[in-house]
């Protein structure tokens, strides 16, 4: 295992071979590691090489952040903006050395994001979709702060997006989630929705619909 890299990260090699394999980028949610996403991959196609990476701040006990969520006086919540801009520009430098190290087809990358991870995924796709193909944002949301103003509008229409979300998810409201898809519209991006009956997590009908898109 390589660790000489921007960002910590755990591999499975792809189960079948090719000159160069494409690849699925596993970015984990505020305050886990890249364990969790990891336990996906046994069930994931075999011909990704999965790289699951660990957000660069730390947050005790053993958790990461791809950037810190503050609180004010009142208790509301805000990003720090500058430290999520900084992470995605991070995972970019980060794709470019994977693609350096392994044999992976940077002409097929794929972005799969859970909560802070789905709205890095966001950021990274829209501001260099010439980098990335498709996205797969998790119960997160579009925070149009971090994406870049400068917007490459042929490339970007290329992107593909799958969007889902948990009708009852109390950590980001799915009122959030709602305004991504009327969004890619503007840029002509191909985004499918879904909506399940669940809190802040994957529930297996959502995993089960993310691997049919995959497989598309």
């Amino acid at each position: 295992m390589q660790q000489d890299l921007s960002l910590f990260h755990i591999v499975r090699e792809p189960k079948v071979k090719k000159d160069k394999n494409p690849l699925l980028l596993l970015l984990h949610g505020y305050g886990s590691n890249e364990e969790d996403l990891f336990s996906f991959a046994a069930q994931l196609p075999d011909e990704y090489f999965i790289v699951s990476a660990r957000a660069p701040y730390s947050i005790p006990p053993y958790g990461n952040a791809w950037y810190a969520i503050n609180f004010d006086a009142d208790m509301n919540k805000f990003s720090d903006d500058k430290q999520a801009i900084e992470s995605r520009d991070l995972i970019v430098k980060f794709i470019d050395e994977l693609v350096d190290t392994y044999p992976i087809d940077d002409n097929n990358i794929t972005l799969i994001g859970f909560s802070q991870g789905s709205i890095l995924s966001y950021a990274v796709g829209l501001t260099y979709p010439q980098k990335i193909n498709r996205v797969v944002a998790l119960s997160g949301y579009l925070n149009t702060d971090i994406v870049s103003d400068t917007v490459d509008k042929e490339s970007i229409s290329k992107l593909d997006f799958f969007i889902s979300h948990g009708t009852v998810d109390q950590v980001i409201p799915v009122d959030w989630a709602r305004k991504a898809p009327e969004a890619m519209k503007q840029f002509d991006i191909d985004a499918e929705y879904h909506e399940y009956p669940v809190g802040h997590g994957v529930a297996p009908q959502n995993f089960h619909d993310m691997l049919a898109w995959l497989n598309k």
